[in-house]
């Protein structure tokens, strides 16, 4: 299997990285924004189905097209999903539960 992604083969372009993996947070929020708002906690995990797991399964397949086409760079996974949760966490469309049970790893949610 050949190495395609650009961090591997050139991890030395600091400053490429960069731009490429603030392009990917900038997309995400922008895409973010053509969907409703989405609750966070509430649905199972790892219930492919849930909205929130959806929505990650495309976008991500998107934004690695659109950095292929864009910038003829070829993402990491881990820059893909780092670039996506930061976007989730800088974005308003993102709704959490209020009660206790919302979010277990929450010290105040016991």
């Amino acid at each position: 299997m050949a190495i395609r992604y650009d961090l591997w083969i050139s991890p030395d372009d600091i400053e490429r990285h960069r731009a490429v993996e603030a392009d990917l947070e900038r997309y995400f929020i922008e895409r973010f924004a053509d969907y409703p708002h989405i609750r966070l906690f509430g649905d199972d995990p790892y219930d492919y189905d849930a909205p929130f797991n959806r929505l990650y399964d495309v976008l991500i397949a998107r934004a690695n097209d659109y950095c292929e086409r864009e910038w003829g760079y070829v993402p990491t996974p881990i820059q893909l999903n780092q670039a996506f949760f930061r976007g989730v966490a800088h974005s308003n469309k993102f709704l959490r539960d209020s009660g206790n049970d919302a979010d277990p790893d929450r010290p105040d949610a016991h």
